[in-house]
C-alpha cells in the first residue's frame, strides 16, 4: 500500500466517533493556545500605558527670574496629563512612596520644591541642575520600570530643552546689548585716542621740564654738601666752647662754693680794709720822697742793728757750757734783725731800681687807692654782686651748650637734607629717564588706541544684534541642535507583530508534538505488512503535515482577522509556515520514532533549546557564548528570521536559506526515520519489555 493512501486510512480514525473528532479539533485549534493567545497578550503594551497607574508628586514652589514668575513644576504636569502616557494619580510626597511600596502604583514621578528655582538660577551666579526625581519598585513590575525609564528621559529632555531655550535666550539678548557696549565703547575708544594724543605731547613737556629739574637738583646736591661741611666745624667748634665754659663754670662754682659764705658773712671787713688800703696808698703816695731819702739809712742801722745782735748771741750762747736762759729770745731778735736788714736792703734796692719811675709808682698808688675806695663802696654789696656774676657764667655756660646742641642737630639736619638732596637728584633723574620712556610708550599708545578704536569699531559689525524673530529661531535651534532623524526601513506596527516570527514557529512545534501524541510517528500498518522502510517513514509523516497544514491555516487565520496581524508578504508567508510544519513533524516524528518514551523528553528539550538560541525576543548577540554556539545548528534560528522578513518586509536572502536549510533538516530526519523503521522491523525484547512507557 503506497504511503499517502497509508496517511490517509490514519486521519481517517478521526472521523469513527466523537472522542477522536474532539481530539482532532483539539489538535488543530491547540497551536492557537500558543500562538494567538500569546500574541494577543503582548499584542500592543504601549498602546496601553494610560491604564498604568502612577503617581505624580508637584512639590514645585515656582521661583521668580528677571521679574517673571517660572512653574516649571505645573508646565510639566500640565504636558504630562495632555500626553496620556500612564494614568497619573496626583498625590502626595508620602502617599506615592507607600503606593509604590504596596503596589498601588507602579512607579511614582515627583518634581521637588526647589525645581523652579534650580531651573531659573541659570541666568544666576550659582547655576544649579533641576532634578525629576522618579521612584520604581521592580518588585511590581520589571518590564513597567524600564519603559518609564525611557519616558521620563524624553520628559527630561523636554523639560532641559525648555529651560535650554530660556537661558539661550538671555544669552542672544545679551548679544544685543554687548553690541550696544561695544559700540559705546568704540566711541569711548576715539575719545581715548585723542585724549592720549593730548597726553603724548604733555609727556614729552614733561620730560623736558624733568631734564632742568636735574640740572637743579644737582646744584641744590652740590650747596648742601658745602652746608653739611660748614655745619660740621660749627658743630665742633660749638662744641669745644660749650666745653670751655662748662670748665669755667666749674671752676667758678667750686671758688664760689668756697668763697661765697666768706665774702656774705665778711663784707664789713672788707669794706672795712679796702678802705685801709685806700688810706694806706694815700699815705704812701703822700710819703713817698721821704721814704726815698731815709732808706739807705735804714739799711745801715738795720745792719748795724743785726750785728750788735748776732755778736751778743755768740758771746753769751755760743760758747756757753751752761745754757743760757735768754739764748732763745735772742736768737728770735738775732733772725728778726737779720730779716730786717734783708727787707732793708730790699726796699733800697727797688727804691735805687724805681728812682727814676717814682712817677709811675705815684699813679699806681692813687690807682690802688681809687680802687680800694671803690671797693669799700660795694663792699655792702660784694657778695650780690659776685653771685650775679657766678650766675651769668653758668647761664652763659647753658647757652654754649644749646648752641652746641643746635649745631648737632643743624649739622645731621643738614645731612639728612645732603641725602635727600642726593636722592632727589637720583629721583629726578629716573623720573626723567621714566617720563621718556612714557612719551615713547605714548607715542606707541597713539597709534595702539588708533587701531583698539578701529578693532572696536569692526567688533561692533561683527557682534550680532538679532531681533526677537532671530533669537526665537537660533534658541530653537541651540536648545536641541541634534534631532534624531529615525527612518524605519521595515517598521512593525506594534508589538505584536515583532513577536509574531517567534511564537508562530512555537506554536506550530507544540502543534507537532501534540500531533505525535495522538497519531504513532511509524504506521503499524506498514510495519507489520513489511512496507520499505523509507514509505513507513512517509506513513508516519504525512498525517502531521496534513494536521500541520490545518493548524497553519486556522493559525494564521485568526492571527489575521481576529487580532490583527498584518504581512507584508502574505502568500510566501503561508507557503513557508508549510515548510515549517513539515520539518517540524519530521524531526519529532524521528526523536519519537527513535527513541520511544525518552524521544518526547527530547522533543521539549529540544524546543527550549531552540526558544533560548533563536534570538526571538532579544539579539542572540546578547545571550551567554553558550546559545550563541548552537544558534546556527538549530532550524527555528532560521525559520525566525525569514519571518521577519515575510512578515515586516525586507530582503528574501534569509528566507531562501531557511527554505534550504529546512530542507535539509526535513530530508534529514525522515531518513533518520526510514532508518529506525527499518530496526523496528526487528523484535527485539527490548521493543517486547521497555524500560519506559508513556
Amino acid at each position: 500500500m503506497r504511503s499517502p493512501k497509508l496517511a490517509a486510512l490514519e486521519l481517517r480514525r478521526f472521523g469513527r466517533g466523537k472522542l477522536p473528532r474532539a481530539a482532532l479539533v483539539a489538535l488543530l485549534v491547540l497551536p492557537l493556545l500558543y500562538g494567538a493567545l500569546y500574541l494577543w497578550s503582548f499584542w500592543d503594551p504601549y498602546g496601553r500605558l494610560d491604564r498604568i497607574p502612577v503617581a505624580l508628586v508637584n512639590d514645585d514652589k515656582g521661583a521668580t527670574a528677571s521679574g517673571k514668575k517660572i512653574t516649571a513644576g505645573d508646565d510639566i504636569v500640565a504636558g504630562l496629563r495632555d500626553s496620556r502616557t500612564f494614568e497619573w494619580h496626583e498625590v502626595s510626597d508620602a502617599e506615592a512612596r507607600e503606593g509604590v511600596e504596596n503596589g498601588t502604583y507602579y512607579l511614582s514621578l515627583t518634581m521637588p520644591a526647589d525645581f523652579s528655582r534650580r531651573i531659573a538660577s541659570s541666568s544666576g551666579g550659582s547655576p544649579q541642575t533641576g532634578a525629576l526625581r522618579v521612584r520604581t519598585n521592580d518588585a511590581n513590575n520589571y518590564i513597567v520600570g524600564q519603559i518609564s525609564r525611557t519616558v521620563f528621559n524624553e520628559v527630561r529632555s523636554a523639560a532641559s530643552s525648555k529651560a535650554s531655550r530660556t537661558f539661550l535666550d538671555k544669552i542672544f539678548v545679551s548679544f544685543s546689548g554687548i553690541h550696544d557696549k561695544t559700540v559705546t565703547a568704540a566711541e569711548g575708544a576715539d575719545r581715548l585716542n585723542g585724549g592720549i594724543g593730548k597726553a603724548e605731547k604733555g609727556s614729552k613737556d614733561l620730560a623736558d621740564g624733568l631734564k632742568d629739574a636735574k640740572s637743579g637738583s644737582g646744584k641744590l646736591a652740590k650747596g648742601l654738601k658745602k652746608l653739611d661741611g660748614g655745619a660740621g666745624d660749627l658743630q665742633t667748634g660749638s662744641r669745644q666752647v660749650a666745653d670751655g665754659t662748662q670748665r669755667l663754670a666749674d671752676e667758678v662754682n667750686g671758688v664760689y662754693g668756697q668763697a661765697g659764705p666768706y665774702l656774705k658773712g665778711n663784707e664789713k671787713t672788707i669794706g672795712d680794709t679796702a678802705e685801709l688800703v685806700a688810706d694806706s696808698a694815700k699815705t704812701v703816695q703822700d710819703n713817698l720822697a721821704v721814704l726815698v731819702k731815709l732808706a739807705p739809712g735804714a739799711a745801715t742801722t738795720a745792719h748795724a742793728s743785726s750785728a750788735v745782735l748776732d755778736g751778743i748771741y755768740k758771746a753769751r750762747c755760743a760758747p756757753a757750757t751752761i745754757p743760757d736762759p735768754a739764748c732763745p729770745e735772742l736768737k728770735k731778735a738775732r733772725q728778726a734783725a737779720a730779716d730786717v736788714a734783708d727787707v732793708a736792703d730790699d726796699l733800697n734796692t727797688l727804691i735805687a731800681d724805681q728812682n727814676g719811675d717814682l712817677k709811675t709808682m705815684r699813679d699806681n698808688l692813687g690807682t690802688l687807692q681809687k680802687q680800694a675806695k671803690a671797693l669799700a663802696k660795694r663792699a655792702p654789696h660784694l657778695s650780690e654782686d659776685v653771685d650775679d656774676a657766678v650766675k651769668k657764667i653758668n647761664k652763659l655756660n647753658d647757652g654754649a651748650h644749646k648752641v652746641a646742641d643746635g649745631a648737632e642737630k643743624l649739622h645731621t639736619g643738614l645731612g639728612t637734607a645732603k641725602s635727600g638732596a642726593n636722592a632727589l637728584d637720583k629721583g629726578i633723574g629716573t623720573a626723567r629717564t621714566g617720563a621718556q620712556t612714557l612719551d615713547g610708550g605714548l607715542y606707541k599708545l597713539v597709534g595702539g588706541s588708533g587701531k583698539l578704536a578701529g578693532g572696536l569699531h569692526d567688533g561692533a559689525k561683527r557682534i550680532p544684534d538679532y531681533d526677537k524673530q532671530d533669537r526665537d529661531r537660533r534658541t530653537g535651534v541651540m536648545a536641541d541642535p541634534v534631532q534624531l532623524a529615525s527612518h524605519d526601513l521595515h517598521k512593525a506596527p506594534n508589538y505584536g507583530t515583532g513577536f509574531a516570527p517567534y511564537f508562530i514557529p512555537l506554536s506550530l512545534w507544540v502543534g507537532a508534538m501534540v500531533a505525535y501524541m495522538l497519531i504513532p510517528p511509524l504506521n503499524r500498518r506498514a510495519l507489520a505488512a513489511g512496507s520499505p522502510a523509507w514509505r513507513i517513514a512517509l506513513a508516519g509523516w504525512l498525517p502531521v503535515v496534513a494536521v500541520g497544514v490545518l493548524q497553519v491555516v486556522a493559525l494564521m487565520a485568526v492571527l489575521h482577522w481576529a487580532i490583527g496581524l498584518q504581512m507584508l508578504r502574505a502568500a510566501g508567508t503561508i507557503g513557508f509556515l508549510f515548510l515549517v510544519t513539515a520539518c517540524f513533524g519530521a524531526i519529532v516524528q524521528w526523536l519519537n520514532a527513535r527513541f520511544g518514551a525518552a524521544g518526547r523528553i527530547l522533543v521539549l528539550a529540544l524546543l527550549m533549546l531552540q526558544l533560548t538560541s533563536a534570538g526571538g525576543t532579544y539579539p542572540v548577540q546578547t545571550s551567554p557564548g553558550f546559545f550563541n554556539d548552537i544558534h546556527p545548528f538549530l532550524p527555528m534560528s532560521y525559520i525566525v528570521e525569514a519571518l521577519r522578513r515575510l512578515i515586516t518586509g525586507g530582503g528574501l536572502g534569509p528566507v531562501w536559506q531557511a527554505c534550504g536549510v529546512l530542507t535539509a533538516f526535513t530530508a534529514g530526519a525522515l531518513a533518520l526515520t526510514a532508518l529506525a523503521a527499518r530496526r523496528r522491523q526487528v523484535w527485539t525484547l527490548d521493543r517486547l519489555h521497555p524500560e519506559l512507557s508513556l
